[in-house]
């Protein structure tokens, strides 16, 4: 439970030492353990959560996350602050260190969620400060910050104060967008809805509008209106992203029923597209659609500019803390790969930033024919580009295998159907199906299954890290990040089964090399 307000906020100030916490970072992150991953950003110790505060300034990406830098055990999302590195390409960080953590009255139960940008030069960010008194009652505040050159963050006074009327106190992850010059902020909200007149829930996701005054503060100008009024309790993360001529709104509802090839996880993250009106706060848009259909990806951000869209990820679930292995040894979570966005066809495509590229190492090249339980030997740490021709087959087995552990992905061409199953690993979690058949409970299930189109190929590329796998499909149509736990402690391989046999496998397998952080 939170701390209440009567807490002496000198406590607070020597439980959030920047000095003390940094030396045990670098101390954490030369000696890690088990699981720690190669080329993704973890934890250095106990939990990162939500990427916030993307942004790049003057050529130098700055990536914060939420973070607990006070780790205390089976409460590990408590203290909520902000972990900072930064890099140039993607592949050389700095060091990552406390940034942002509770040090008032406004923020001492977490610095939650927000943006970043970049005002005369230097880096900004904009922030949900949140407090609760001693009845546990949720008081929120919108927050400035300016980032200094030891990394930590000054804060300017509130901004907007509390929530409006009609919503909930949960109320945050505020994110800037601009239009025709001005800026915008869109807000997470939970609307407390016409119960039951419109809804099937007392409370519903939203996303509000606020915009820039000329003479200074913000004014609300209310909800984005999309088709989707009784869609989850809660939207968290908004991003407003606009492509030429196609805006995006990015949100993570919670509470959303599952469906047979959709919305299986426990929290979405997704994606409307279409136009929006900054005057009517109209969203014209298509079906929602999930940005990653892995079993672990939540609250993503996005860098957005002119040239590139580029978002981050979190590899985890709100609330499954207690499925997560790499727990036993003190850390939690990790985010994916930097990944550009783009628009094919209506939909939005994902792919790891071409920077990445420079990790490769040793090459393998594949080329079988009239192949049936082809293995490949994967290196640790490895990236595989695979064109598969289907052939004969109709029903084609991936799986990556650690000694008798393994992940399967299934693709049956009658049904056009993708499976992906982790019931073969041991340690971890198996994957959280919520509301299932129309019941108010979660089910722990190890597949996902959605639709896939193919004609005679499919291809894929995939990510395999020490204990996270991220894999694209389709040419980024659709991407699939999940959290692995190998109890061997081997190199896994990669392995082809099918129900006839395969026309040909081709493609390439790299050994990927390390990030570094100095």
């Amino acid at each position: 439970m939170a701390k209440k307000s009567g807490e002496n906020l000198e406590e607070i100030k020597v439980r959030f030492n920047k000095q003390a916490v940094d030396a045990r970072v670098r101390e954490e992150m030369a000696a890690k353990k088990r699981w720690h991953n190669k080329f993704h950003i973890d934890a250095p110790y106990s939990l990162i959560s939500d990427p916030n505060g993307l942004c790049n300034c003057n050529g130098t990406y700055h990536i914060f996350c939420q973070w607990n830098p006070t780790p205390i055990n089976q409460n590990w999302h408590k203290n909520k602050s902000w972990m900072h590195t930064a890099t140039k390409d993607f592949i050389n960080y700095t060091m990552p260190e406390l940034s942002l953590w509770p040090r008032d009255i406004h923020d001492k139960d977490g610095c939650h969620s927000g943006c970043g940008f970049v005002e005369d030069g230097k880096v900004r960010v904009f922030y949900t400060a949140n407090s609760r008194d001693e009845d546990y009652k949720r008081t929120v505040a919108q927050r400035f910050g300016t980032m200094q050159e030891d990394g930590s963050i000054t804060l300017d006074e509130i901004q907007v104060y509390g929530n409006p009327e009609g919503y909930t106190a949960h109320f945050r992850d505020p994110n800037f967008f601009y239009r025709n010059g001005v800026r915008y902020f869109a807000m997470a909200a939970q609307r407390m809805s016409d119960y039951p007149a419109k809804s099937s829930r007392p409370t519903n996701g939203a996303v509000l509008i606020y915009k820039e005054k000329p003479e200074g503060g913000w004014e609300l100008l209310g909800e984005v209106k999309t088709d989707y009024y009784d869609f989850g309790y809660m939207w968290e993360c908004p991003n407003l992203l606009q492509f030429e001529d196609m805006d995006v709104l990015i949100v993570c509802p919670q509470g959303v029923h599952h469906e047979e090839l959709k919305y299986q996880n426990h929290c979405l993250a997704g994606y409307f597209i279409g136009h929006f009106s900054v005057d009517s706060l109209d969203m014209i848009h298509g079906k929602f659609h999930e940005l990653d259909k892995g079993f672990d990806f939540y609250s993503p951000q996005v860098i957005a500019n002119e040239a590139r869209h580029i978002m981050i990820g979190w590899i985890g679930m709100p609330d499954l803390t207690d499925t997560v292995e790499s727990a036993r040894d003190g850390w939690l979570y990790s985010l994916t790969m930097p990944r550009e966005l783009t628009i094919h066809q209506g939909k939005v495509r994902s792919q790891p930033v071409k920077e990445m590229e420079a990790l490769r190492g040793e090459r393998t090249d594949i080329d079988v024919s009239n192949a049936q339980g082809t293995p490949v030997q994967l290196p640790r740490g490895s990236e595989s580009i695979i064109n598969l021709t289907f052939g004969e087959a109709r029903q084609v087995e991936i799986s990556v295998n650690w000694g008798k552990e393994k992940f399967v992905m299934q693709y049956d061409r009658n049904t056009q159907i993708i499976t992906l199953d982790r019931n073969g690993m041991n340690l971890g979690g198996k994957g959280i199906r919520p509301f299932s058949d129309g019941k108010n409970t979660d089910v722990n299930i190890g597949t996902r299954k959605f639709k896939l189109f193919t004609n005679l190929e499919l291809n894929f590329r995939l990510f395999v890290d020490e204990s996270v796998i991220e894999l694209f499909l389709q040419d980024g149509e659709e991407a699939c990040s999940l959290l692995i736990y190998p109890e061997e402690d081997v190199a896994p391989v990669l392995e082809f089964k099918a129900d006839k046999p395969i026309g040909r496998i081709s493609g390439k397998v790299w050994q990927l090399g390390e990030f570094t952080y100095k």
